[in-house]
């Protein structure tokens, strides 16, 4: 029972704001900031496999459902 987290999905939450892009047009950018018409183009053609593919497809649904506000207390503020 320890080793459920107090906030189940915030691990992925963070992660969404703090991971970059490791590949393609978008390399370098956060996940969080990546455009909906490429996460289309994900859904269309196959998200990766593994823990990007899964990222991806989080913040898919997340953009597409209107729930970027959950993301927005998360997202490190620019200097």
């Amino acid at each position: 029972m320890d080793d459920i987290p107090e906030k189940p999905g915030s691990e992925i939450l963070t992660q969404l704001v703090t991971m970059e892009m490791p590949f393609g047009k978008y390399k370098g950018s956060l996940l969080c900031d990546l455009p909906v018409f490429y996460l289309e183009w994900f859904q269309h053609t196959g998200f990766p496999k593994g823990k990007t593919g899964i990222l991806l497809a989080t913040i898919y649904e997340i953009k597409i459902n209107g729930l970027e506000y959950l993301l927005a207390p998360l997202k490190p503020s620019k200097p």
